[in-house]
């Protein structure tokens, strides 16, 4: 009896949505096109500048989100260069595709801290150590992150990084409720940025 509860249960619990194909759809995502690379079949997103654009430049989601479930694996190439991913921001500049507020930060020893981008700067570094021992630099790394509510979840193949409430960004403004999510190409030497395996979720 108790096994065949257990397996009504089940059935009457209804499965957690997934979000992903729509997330990943053309539509969704806007940038400067000469950077970016769409794959919604492969779930993957590629970013490659071949000299420096001067300015970090973002591929942003036209929809805002707010409570989420995001999870990818993350290469950047030969370890050049730096990433992250916008979470609740906003678009400052249409033409550049400039970005502002939270991100969750990939790269050097920023891998896994949440930075405030052209909001004031570091919300809470992740530990060197942690870093170190976690980081494959040039290799792919596991990358997830859980927003809900003021809390903010990051993990690098499967170590807590960051793991806090953040009401306030560093210039002391609210924590926005919802907003875009973007992926970052960092101003300075050619670099390319892989992320496939995508999987999102809305809370």
């Amino acid at each position: 009896m108790l096994c065949r509860a257990l397996i009504l249960t089940a059935i009457a619990m209804p499965l957690r949505a997934d979000d992903t194909d729509d997330f990943l759809k053309a539509d969704n995502w806007q940038g400067l096109e000469q950077y970016w690379k769409l794959d919604a079949a492969k779930k993957s997103i590629t970013g490659r500048t071949e000299k420096d654009p001067k300015f970090n430049t973002f591929f942003c989601s036209v929809k805002q989100y707010g409570d989420f479930e995001l999870s990818f694996k993350v290469r950047i190439v030969k370890g050049v260069g730096n990433s992250g991913v916008q979470i609740r921001s906003a678009l400052v500049d249409k033409e550049k595709f400039v970005v502002a507020g939270p991100q969750c930060d990939m790269g050097q020893q920023y891998w896994g801290s949440l930075y405030g981008e052209k909001v004031g700067g570091m919300m809470q570094a992740s530990n060197a150590a942690m870093v170190k021992k976690s980081v494959k630099p040039g290799d792919w790394n596991d990358y997830s992150i859980v927003a809900s509510g003021d809390h903010v979840t990051i993990k690098v193949n499967g170590d807590t990084m960051v793991d806090s409430d953040f009401k306030t960004l560093p210039n002391k403004k609210p924590m926005a409720k919802s907003g875009i999510i973007a992926l970052q190409l960092h101003a300075g030497p050619p670099m390319t940025v892989e992320f496939t395996e995508i999987a999102f979720k809305k809370k």
